[in-house]
């Protein structure tokens, strides 16, 4: 026995834990056995230091029970034990006793640093919820919660090793919750964090919260594919003790060192691959798969023609995730065989180093002390994506945004594209060249305009397939388009893509504002740059604004009405600032000019879709902007709305761009007609958008055109156009 156990040999440690588990419990761990094994490699000394944090946990959670009847301490005394079975330092150790005590007692981070140190109280705050502020909704606390621990996981690794920890454990014992609490933290972790323990490579932790999670989310799912696999196994173990003897006796022949060993795949892995692969369990061919651990990677290659020599591979079902190793550092080689009776097996070759490196992942790499690392490595790859993770942090609006984007980037399924000098990207399955520019760089991405696939252009919603080699085009003027949002499918790119246009968006905002509160400060004599400066600082404290940028911009979104803005800048003729319009008085009294370039906060109502020419109106909307409607539109409301929720607009005198208008067009039902009627319209330099037929009897068709004119006049060419095909009856704008 170590003089460190010697020490911690007292009644008072196994009284304050208690003894084992019940029959079919997780394992209760006593403080005892657990220094005992971290003795096996760590210092004496950190093990003291350990105890104490043992002995301080154990103080602090006094008089606290689990919903399963245990003292508290039961719970974090698990979750070292998790971690001390990564080999972790002590501090993280230390952290892991104490993970709760911030959240759940009186002691502040400020307490914990005095007690142990700042590094150990930096842990344990990250871990740490956010309990003190007030959230909308529980989706709300949660993702900030989440975000705050992600962030904390990029300054130290080992804040998600503690949470992935900690995560297990209440898996392990969640049988003691509501069964709709059950189901939701089931959700959360199927969703969340066994993606994470996948991400990190931490291979053992993640089939374990998938397994708990399905069991607890899908439990007779779960049973069904149980029953299933037990009965598989049964009927091939013949097969496969032979399989496995033929292994090891062809190993031996050409005296290669190695083990083989039998696998089945987890419940949730078979689940998984039957739902998104649509297929029935008799057509997952892994379901019983081999294992074939050796000393060397050249030893790795020469196995594999082993066994391609014993049974005959299948095409396509060889992958070498050893010269390109998954996006979480994984590897092995892959290969699927056609074994004794017909049955498909599934061989894995790969180093005991592999092996252990798909076990635990980035725990094995111990982040935090490793300086430089190349991206072969969980350490390296980890590096990449925490980097990713502060860019969508800084892009994202909020914390639902950004855990949106974090879930999207979790995804498994990945492609391996090249870079024109060669350099590997991992991305995931049905990424598109945009969601490559933005794995390059932000700015990259910002500016893309074209692609070259293998050295043929390509469009920018183009998907991606491994082995292809990607060449980005950027032009100096480019900018993001809304329309990318369709399809690309990486968080980092749909964060970058949603800032900027945020931002786009703000900035027009800004620029409509100032000619809505200038158009209405000039009825009053005056201009913006002529109001008082105190004044203008005055009013923007009362409207808890800090910027005149953000009081324009809610004018320009719609949040502020900018004639009562500009009544509360100026005063007239005496008046109270702050009163009300009189009655009659006009709110808008001053057109504002409507060019179609005004960008995200001026858009046009699909109800009406207004083109130059047509008489018009705006309304304002809370967030959007101003909507520009015809003026007979029925969704302007009523006239009383004038006052408080209109604007009186008109077309500038040479509007830009084209707009999207409506009409329906009867014709005759011949064969080709539709043909006809698309050929007339863009004769005349029309677009057409969309197009809706439907037969109204066995002698006409109405058909619906969405298309694109410049203006009133260009939409009366074409229907003139349309008029002269013998074909068509009737044609009419809509709505009319």
């Amino acid at each position: 026995m170590s003089s460190s156990d010697a020490a911690l040999s007292t009644p008072d440690r196994d009284q304050a834990i208690g003894s084992g588990a019940a029959a079919g419990a997780p394992p209760r761990y006593r403080i005892g056995d657990l220094c005992a094994y971290l003795d096996s490699y760590l210092p004496p000394e950190h093990i003291r230091e350990f105890y104490r944090a043992y002995l301080y946990g154990a103080e602090a959670h006094e008089g606290q029970w689990r919903k399963s009847g245990e003292p508290y301490i039961f719970h974090p005394l698990a979750v070292a034990r998790i971690l001390a079975e990564m080999r972790m330092d002590h501090k993280c150790l230390i952290a892991a006793l104490l993970h709760d005590v911030i959240e759940d007692t009186g002691i502040d981070k400020e307490q914990l640093a005095e007690s142990f140190d700042l590094e150990v109280a930096e842990l344990v705050d990250g871990v740490s919820k956010l309990s003190k502020i007030d959230f909308k909704s529980r989706a709300e606390a949660q993702a900030a919660s989440l975000q705050k621990m992600l962030l904390a996981m990029t300054r130290d690794i080992r804040v998600i090793l503690i949470k992935l920890a900690d995560r297990l454990h209440n898996m392990r014992t969640l049988g003691a919750m509501r069964p709709d609490a059950c189901r939701r933290i089931a959700r959360e972790t199927l969703d969340i964090y066994a993606p994470i323990a996948n991400r990190l490579g931490i291979n053992s932790v993640r089939v374990e919260l998938e397994d708990l999670g399905f069991a607890h989310h899908w439990p007779w799912r779960r049973a069904v594919i149980q029953r299933a696999v037990h009965r598989t196994l049964g009927a091939r173990a013949e097969m496969m003790s032979m399989v496995e003897t033929t292994l090891k006796h062809a190993l031996e022949q050409e005296e290669l060192a190695g083990t083989v060993e039998g696998r089945r795949k987890h419940f949730y892995g078979i689940y998984r691959k039957m739902r998104d692969k649509k297929r029935a369990f008799d057509e997952i061919v892994d379901v019983v798969a081999f294992r074939v651990i050796v000393d060397r990677v050249d030893t790795c290659y020469r196995v594999l023609g082993l066994v391609h020599n014993l049974y005959k591979p299948v095409p396509g079902r060889f992958k070498d995730y050893i010269a390109i190793p998954k996006a979480n550092g994984y590897q092995s080689l892959h290969t699927v065989l056609i074994g004794p009776q017909g049955i498909q097996i599934e061989i894995q070759i790969r180093t005991e180093d592999m092996q252990r490196m798909a076990e635990s992942g980035i725990a094995a790499h111990w982040l935090y002390k490793s300086g430089a690392s190349n991206g072969a490595n969980p350490t390296g790859l980890a590096a990449d994506w925490l980097q990713n993770l502060l860019e969508m942090q800084r892009e994202a609006g909020n914390s639902v945004e950004f855990l949106e984007n974090v879930k999207v980037d979790l995804f498994p399924d990945e492609v391996y594209v090249f870079t024109p000098k060669g350099r590997i990207k991992t991305l995931k399955r049905g990424a598109t060249v945009v969601d490559f520019a933005y794995a390059i760089h932000s700015d990259i991405g910002n500016s893309c305009v074209a692609a070259r696939i293998d050295r043929r252009l390509v469009a920018l919603s183009t998907v991606l397939r491994s082995g292809q080699t990607v060449e980005i085009i950027t032009a100096p003027g480019a900018k993001p388009n809304a329309t990318w949002l369709n399809f690309v499918t990486t968080g980092k790119a749909r964060a970058s893509i949603r800032n900027y246009l945020k931002n786009l968006k703000q900035r027009e905002a800004q620029g409509l504002g100032w000619r809505l509160l200038n158009a209405e400060l000039e009825v009053l004599g005056t201009t913006l740059d002529a109001v008082d400066a105190p004044r203008l600082a005055a009013y923007l404290r009362e409207a808890e604004l800090t910027t005149l940028e953000a009081l324009l911009g809610d004018i320009g979104l719609g949040n502020r009405l900018a004639a009562l803005v500009a009544r509360r800048l100026v005063e007239v003729d005496g008046e109270d600032v702050g009163t009300e319009p009189r009655a009659g008085e006009e709110l808008h009294p001053h057109r504002l000019s409507i060019r179609g370039t005004e960008g995200m906060v001026v858009s046009f109502a699909r109800c009406c879709r207004p083109i130059p020419g047509d008489t018009i109106a705006a309304q304002f909307s809370p967030g959007r902007g101003l909507v520009v409607h015809r003026s007979e539109c029925r969704n302007l409301g009523s006239p009383e709305q004038r006052r408080d929720h209109r604007l009186d607009v008109e077309w500038a005198p040479d509007p830009e761009g084209e707009f999207t208008t409506e009409i329906r067009v009867e014709i005759g039902n011949r064969r080709g007609a539709l043909a006809v009627v698309a050929g007339a319209i863009a004769e005349l330099g029309s677009n057409i958008e969309t197009v809706q037929s439907r037969e109204k009897d066995g002698m006409t068709t109405a058909m619906e055109f969405v298309i694109l004119v410049c203006s009133r006049h260009h939409l009366a060419q074409i229907m003139r156009r349309l008029r002269q095909i013998p074909l068509v009856l009737r044609i009419v704008r809509l709505p009319r």
